[in-house]
């Protein structure tokens, strides 16, 4: 049986939860994995809470919903509380420091990064911080290649939006592979390699 990983993304209406996900699936197939997903809203578009579900796997996939994530990026406190139950024990958690506060930061491991701070001092706009925190997980984890994220976004995002998506995406690498120095690696994948 081949490695299957687990994501959930999470936010509310208008942080680009939905890009997020099609963007990591995407980049998984350009990689040569597997990829499922699901998306759902809240009964608002913008605002509300929005989930993106990635499935990833080295062999096909026969169910497209997260039964236990191994991973979960969480960019409102609202996402937090609502998906955390839905993380393994020894799975990861992201989220953007100070807007989600942990509850119980212990298991399973939580890294909080400063992505919205990030991306409005160097970008001047938060509508890339999901870019960031893709970034950030590629640059943190084995699960997807920076050169997948990159190619993956270049297929989704107008190219007037292109250059700072990439800007964002890269400084979430470059502070991902930071941290993975400094306290060892989150989650490694060999995808039967």
């Amino acid at each position: 049986m081949g490695e299957k990983v687990e994501v959930i993304l999470g936010g509310f209406g208008g942080q680009g939860i939905v890009l997020m996900g099609t963007i990591l699936g995407s980049a998984a197939v350009k990689q040569g994995l597997w990829a499922s997903g699901a998306n759902s809203y809240g009964a608002q578009a913008r605002g509300s809470a929005c989930k993106a579900e990635v499935l990833i796997s080295s062999e096909p996939l026969d169910y497209p919903r997260v039964m236990e994530a191994n991973v979960l990026i969480a960019l409102s406190q609202e996402a937090y509380n609502r998906f955390l139950p839905q993380v393994m024990e020894d799975g990861l958690v992201i989220y953007d420091d100070p807007f989600v506060v942990p509850e119980r930061p212990q298991r399973p491991r939580h890294v909080g990064v400063c992505g919205t701070k990030w991306v409005l001092e160097r970008i001047g706009s938060v509508q890339t911080t999901n870019m960031f925190f893709l970034g950030f997980l590629s640059g943190l984890t084995d699960l997807i290649s920076m050169d997948a994220l990159s190619r993956a976004l270049e297929e989704s995002v107008s190219e007037n939006l292109l250059e700072r998506n990439l800007r964002a995406l890269e400084g979430g690498y470059i502070q991902g592979l930071e941290m993975r120095k400094r306290d060892g690696q989150a989650l490694r994948v060999s995808w039967g390699k």
